[in-house]
């Protein structure tokens, strides 16, 4: 949510960046805040009014009453319950205007970065960096639920039985390996001097209102039903929703934590060949990265944390790529997103298995994280990216370590989580 002020004293930029966005349906929303937040400032000023005035009365009141004039003092007692009945019905009001003026804001796009690149939708993406050689073997690497099925790690149709499409049984080394990443991914993290932190799974819709637009709520998000409470989509739901209207100490800042969850997922709209196997699926877990800090720190953690997501990727030996998300493929909150993708040697091409983004002071504004300053308190920033989410992972990891005779290859920095194994094998 950006500031009232800001699209007050700068409409015509609020709207060119929804331009941007190709969401013309949301340049109307902008007159209609400005009117609203009009009529709200003048009840504003008229509460103030009526309550100078009442007060002024109230003290006539006292010296009439001292003075023997109560018959005076009971007509200006009748004026002042005018008052405050037209000063009850004023603050009614005023709460009717400040909360529809809240509700349209929260549905204004945040302001991009001016160096996002400018396009409809993920198809305008811009590639930034190659890291890593792309090998295309001499051998056919095959689909990754059918290496999974070979080295009996996967079962898909019990899954089926069980919950239906979008989620998955692992078993033996292919669980093990899942396991293995995520902890290797924590302990890289934590090396980086992150703390590490397991959160809630649930949260309120106050919460999810905080951390995300309503469409991207509508999209991803699981309702409790018969209850105030959500299943998270990814940990820095929870994460950021920890902050919630705290004032921060500058001393304490930067926070910055890795954290593990699971996540669910409606994927709505999902399809395709890619989404037979566990591509797109509606459970999974994901280590995460997140920040909170200073304004003007933002953008050198933003940089920061993707290269750690490349780093992570290198080390075991996968082949990555990072690509900038265009204005049309940015969702409403974030200011600037990059995607890391990862090397399919099967398909011969990259495809996401991570996202970093600068959500600026949008989610702070929504949830109240204000930063405690010399000259008043002020939004602090935050900062989201992925370090890793199997199952989707484990498709890079095992097109990218898949030997001729079918076995995978671990890279020497798992083997200490995989019991010192070198290979996954088929079993007799």
């Amino acid at each position: 949510m950006i500031d009232i002020k800001f699209l007050r004293e700068n409409p015509d930029v609020v709207k060119e960046n929804i331009k941007k966005k190709f969401q013309m349906h949301k340049l109307e929303l902008v007159d209609q805040v400005l009117e609203l937040d009009e009529k709200n400032r003048e009840l504003k000023l008229k509460g103030d009014d009526l309550r100078m005035r009442r007060n002024s009365l109230s003290s006539e009141i006292g010296n009439l009453m001292r003075d023997g004039k109560k018959e005076e003092a009971e007509k200006i007692k009748l004026e002042v319950k005018e008052i405050n009945d037209e000063l009850e019905n004023n603050e009614k009001l005023e709460t009717e205007y400040s909360e529809k003026v809240t509700e349209i804001m929260m549905k204004i796009p945040n302001i991009m970065h001016e160096s996002v690149p400018i396009g409809e939708d993920d198809s305008k993406n811009v590639e930034n960096e190659k890291f890593g050689d792309p090998v295309v073997p001499d051998y056919e690497i095959p689909y990754h639920t059918d290496i999974m099925e070979s080295l009996s790690g996967i079962d898909l149709d019990s899954a089926r039985r069980v919950a239906g499409n979008g989620f998955y049984y692992l078993t033996g080394d292919i669980a093990r390996l899942h396991s293995a990443i995520l902890s290797y991914a924590r302990d890289f993290m934590i090396n980086k001097g992150f703390t590490y932190c397991i959160p809630p799974y649930m949260i309120r819709s106050d919460v999810v209102t905080g951390v995300m637009s309503f469409e991207e709520m509508d999209a991803m998000m699981y309702k409790i039903e018969g209850e105030d409470l959500y299943l998270i989509g990814t940990s820095e739901h929870s994460m950021i929703g920890k902050f919630k209207g705290q004032i921060l100490n500058k001393s304490d800042l930067p926070y910055t934590m890795t954290s593990y969850s699971p996540c669910f997922r409606k994927e709505k709209g999902a399809h395709g060949i890619e989404e037979r196997g566990v591509y797109r699926i509606h459970q999974f877990e994901k280590q995460e990265m997140i920040v909170v800090c200073e304004p003007e720190d933002s953008y050198k953690w933003y940089d920061k944390l993707w290269n750690y997501t490349v780093e992570l990727f290198r080390s075991m030996d996968i082949p990555v790529r990072t690509l900038e998300c265009c204005s049309g493929d940015l969702a409403d909150l974030k200011a600037k997103s990059v995607d890391v993708e990862a090397w399919s040697p099967r398909q011969q091409k990259y495809f996401e298995v991570g996202s970093c983004s600068n959500l600026t002071d949008a989610q702070a504004r929504r949830l109240g994280i204000r930063i405690k300053g010399e000259k008043g308190n002020y939004y602090a920033h935050t900062l989201n990216n992925t370090v890793v989410a199997p199952p989707r992972m484990l498709i890079a990891f095992l097109e990218n370590n898949y030997n001729e005779d079918g076995s995978i290859s671990i890279p020497e920095p798992l083997r200490p989580y995989m019991g010192g194994m070198e290979k996954i094998t088929k079993k007799n």
